[in-house]
């Protein structure tokens, strides 16, 4: 990889270990999921990293989420598989916070990764480790951006990749896969629908499958952003972290990545709030939590504008709901109208034009000060997971020359308090 300080060793990953039934697993071979169906996760010698890593050694280290390659799994220098993934910007938003009384509000903007989003971080990881343990055909099913990055560092490293998309995804996810190379089919039904379809197919075809937590080193490439939240922090974790939450991958990787930094003596024992954001139309992890569950129910006739959180069964929701209630955090949902509104006005006020996604947790927000669940003086990080301009169609319907509706004239625009 260019850029890499190679004169420093690279992983220290040992073994996997499934998160549900703590069995382990040789590193080196393509594993998908436990006998059990447990997700399985990466581990480290954190002990040794710890005795030969140091925070100075940053100061040196590439402008990208590999400077935190320790604790990566990828062994070999020559597999990584990067187009500048990761070390996004951490912009603090004085006046959305001054509008919805949140003194201390920063936007951590993933929409300026390669593809336009946080999953370029997971695909970066995982396609690289399809280089080094010999993978030559990949497939995945995708609510849209997970696709795009998926055939972007497929095509970056001459792998073969089969692609399975609701027909309705956004019309920039299809061409971007489509300009990639990768083979697409669009099909009538969710994105559960087209992971059926590559479960069945699969063993016939030859592909390794890289759907969300079903090989364990996407995971790994999304805990970057809690390593970089904590450098860009000084090392200090923010008080709360709002983020959205379709499969919820970002949000479990972060929670592993606080654990590994506090063994390796990098921050304290304390945790942000974990704000799980979904949208009313889908929002299994929040009926789970509102209900108690351990893991939810398939949500049915799943239906939002922000593609990404039509999930209707996350994989890892018992991960997910364990990093929410263990960090005294919650779950919530909000209406597309809502989440548009909440978009418009971030451009508006801070310049930052997000996916509907992002958007979810400024209107996430605003309910939470309402209700007294957070204080306005909490350093606050909203995690903007992706580009608006890959949301035209979303978006239009909030502009006239659309047909839609004026934004300056809407009802439901948050407003100073």
């Amino acid at each position: 990889m260019q850029g890499y300080h190679r004169s420093f060793a690279m992983t220290t990953l040992t073994h996997l270990e499934c998160s549900r039934c703590q069995k382990t697993f040789a590193a080196g071979q393509a594993y998908n999921l436990c006998e059990c169906g447990g997700p399985l996760l990466v581990r480290y010698d954190l002990e040794k990293a710890r005795q030969n890593w140091s925070r100075e050694w940053l100061m040196r280290a590439p402008a990208s989420m590999w400077r935190y390659a320790p604790v990566l799994p990828v062994s070999k220098p020559e597999a990584m598989v990067s187009l500048g993934e990761g070390f996004t910007p951490l912009v603090r938003a004085r006046r959305l916070g001054a509008a919805i009384g949140a003194s201390q509000l920063w936007i951590k903007d993933e929409g300026v990764n390669p593809t336009g989003s946080f999953k370029a971080r997971g695909l970066s990881c995982a396609i690289s480790m399809c280089v080094e343990l010999g993978v030559r055909k990949v497939a995945i099913p995708s609510a849209g951006n997970a696709a795009s990055a998926m055939a972007a560092y497929a095509a970056a490293a001459g792998l073969e990749a089969h692609i399975f998309m609701p027909r309705d995804v956004p019309q920039s996810n299809y061409i971007e896969c489509k300009a990639f190379g990768a083979h697409v089919t669009l099909v009538d039904g969710l994105i559960s629908d087209c992971g059926r379809i590559v479960g069945e197919r699969k063993q016939a075809e030859g592909w390794f499958e890289v759907s969300t937590l079903k090989e364990p080193y996407r995971i790994e490439g999304k805990k970057t952003m809690g390593y970089e939240v904590a450098e860009q922090f000084q090392w200090n974790l923010p008080d709360v972290i709002f983020y959205p939450t379709g499969g919820g991958v970002g949000m479990i990787g972060m929670w592993k990545a606080f654990e590994e930094m506090e063994a390796l003596g990098w921050i304290s024992s304390k945790r942000p709030k974990m704000i799980a954001v979904q949208a009313e139309g889908c929002q299994p992890v929040v009926r789970a939590y509102e209900q108690g569950a351990k893991v939810s129910e398939f949500f049915q006739n799943a239906h939002t504008a922000a593609s990404g959180l039509r999930v209707p069964k996350p994989l890892g929701d018992f991960l997910v709901l364990n990093a929410v209630r263990d960090s005294g955090g919650c779950a919530i949902a909000v209406s597309d109208e809502e989440m548009l509104n909440a978009g418009v006005q971030l451009a508006s006020q801070e310049g930052i034009f997000s996916a509907p996604e992002g958007a979810a947790c400024v209107a996430a927000l605003d309910k939470l000060l309402s209700s007294g669940f957070l204080k306005p003086d909490e350093k606050i990080v909203i995690y903007n997971t992706g580009a608006g301009l890959k949301y035209l169609e979303a978006y239009s319907t909030r502009f006239p020359r659309y047909g839609g509706t004026d934004a300056d004239k809407l009802g439901g625009l948050i407003t100073p308090r």
